[in-house]
């Protein structure tokens, strides 16, 4: 597949609000375009924008198989206020049993290199499997969530999997988040008022603490520039 003119298109959508940005893109790309959800708040909410436009929109999940007992309620209590079924993409057992076998089972406290072997074990590898047959994919990724994703734009084109990248809350702040869940009532995971802004696997997450940033809970063992799992490059 060609490349997209990609700063034609930001260029374009400087302006535009993120339901724009969503419309658009749902709208032209039909069933070639999915969000792929964590059940973060900023995914719920474009979950929320994308069912309300399409009811037939095409959502994804990855489950790891050790996310919080919180997330697995949530993505139940989501299918059920929409009507939808979310796709759920599971790793492959026998790579999960050889990593386990080998490494151990809570490997990535180990080092950055076991943490990332994991994430793709657990993420990547079916990630991949949810993309076949995409031309684009839409993240709830914001730039004020961390030092990785400053230079993001709305749209970018994702090298490594040849896929259009969407971003459409990528200049919101998490104030705004919030604003638009409370007054749309979108559901959210409980976690949240816990002071875990940030939610990922069970093991490799944490509440924060007054005065950290909304990521440092998130392999809080790490430093900060190494705190992504490869989904977002």
């Amino acid at each position: 597949m060609e490349k997209y003119d990609i700063s034609t298109l930001n260029a374009r959508f400087s302006s535009a609000s993120p339901e724009e940005v969503v419309w658009h893109f749902t709208h032209t790309l039909g069933d070639k375009i999915a969000l792929s959800s964590s059940l973060s708040i900023e995914d719920q909410v474009i979950t929320d924008m994308m069912l309300k436009m399409k009811s037939d929109a095409r959502i994804f999940t990855l489950d790891t198989g050790r996310l919080f007992p919180e997330t697995y309620s949530l993505m139940d209590k989501t299918g059920l206020q929409y009507g939808v079924k979310i796709e759920i993409f599971f790793p492959d057992c026998v790579q999960v049993q050889e990593m386990v076998n080998t490494d151990g089972i809570n490997l990535f406290y180990e080092s950055v290199e076991k943490r990332k072997k994991c994430c793709r074990v657990r993420k990547l590898e079916p990630l991949q499997r949810a993309f076949s047959g995409l031309q684009a994919w839409i993240c709830g990724l914001r730039r004020e969530q961390s030092v990785t994703r400053q230079d993001m734009q709305m749209v970018e084109w994702d090298e490594g999997n040849h896929l259009l990248k969407i971003n459409p809350l990528i200049n919101w702040t998490e104030q705004q988040v919030w604003d638009y869940i409370r007054t749309h009532r979108v559901p959210y995971n409980k976690l949240h008022e816990q002071n875990y802004p940030s939610i990922g696997c069970q093991p490799c997450t944490r509440a924060i603490k007054d005065g950290e940033d909304v990521r440092a809970g998130r392999w809080w063992w790490e430093s900060p520039e190494h705190k992504e799992c490869g989904l977002h490059k």
